[in-house]
């Protein structure tokens, strides 16, 4: 066999700290990045339908970041599904890497935003959710993982209570809940979202199963949240 006819390597959840490892470049945020590695995990290999070979299509699922701080899982998650070669990840926040500290999306491939200030990810998301509906495309799903710290910002739920209202199905939030944010407290989080008129249910964010099952609820009629707990390392 060639080198050319080599199949491409199959990554696991194992393998992702190992490419994690790879990124050895200042300002890495750590315990940002490592807590929302299940949940990315889950997403990418069991939820979107998305890949490297249909990211240009417009029927495709959009998954967007907008807890852009400690992007490492999410680069590892991409070059494990085969978005980005694994070896580009060495050079993570070198001055000529397309790896930056926030997720570019001219530079990374499979990125549908680049993020990085904090409470844009939900109203872009809503965005998107509304464009395919007035485009009539019912099958893609748009997703959006922030931080519980997030929802200090008052962008976040002008796009919550518009979402309710606009009774945006096809919209899906992961929220990583790490105990983080300056005014919350425990159940709040979904509290709100429910409020609004959003499905709302909360789990241990290192739990797969119970991420997937809670990321494929049925939620007719309305948008859905995923609280996913982890505890602060």
């Amino acid at each position: 066999m060639t080198t050319a006819e080599t199949p491409a390597r199959r990554y696991g959840f194992a393998d992702l700290p190992a490419l994690m490892g790879l990124m050895t470049g200042d300002e890495k945020h750590g315990p940002a990045a490592t807590s929302t590695l299940d949940a990315l995990w889950v997403l990418y290999d069991r939820v979107l339908d998305v890949g490297p070979g249909t990211f240009g299509r417009q029927d495709r699922d959009r998954f967007l970041l907008s807890k852009g701080h400690g992007p490492m899982a999410y680069y590892a998650v991409l070059a494990a599904k085969g978005f980005l070669s694994p070896d580009v990840l060495p050079s993570f926040g070198a001055y000529d890497s397309p790896l930056g500290h926030h997720p570019d999306r001219l530079l990374v491939p499979g990125v549908e935003i680049s993020s990085g200030s904090l409470g844009h990810g939900l109203p872009l998301a809503v965005g998107s959710a509304l464009g395919l509906r007035a485009q009539g495309l019912d099958g893609p799903a748009v997703w959006v993982l922030l931080g519980d710290a997030e929802f200090d910002e008052g962008s976040n739920h002008e796009a919550m209570a518009f979402a309710g209202a606009a009774c945006l199905e096809r919209l899906h939030a992961v929220v990583i809940d790490n105990s983080s944010a300056t005014h919350g407290w425990r159940g709040g989080i979904a509290a709100r979202f429910e409020a609004e008129g959003w499905s709302a249910v909360t789990v241990d964010g290192r739990d797969h199963e119970a991420l997937y099952a809670a990321c494929t609820a049925p939620h007719p009629g309305r948008p859905h949240v995923v609280v996913a707990r982890v505890e602060p390392k």
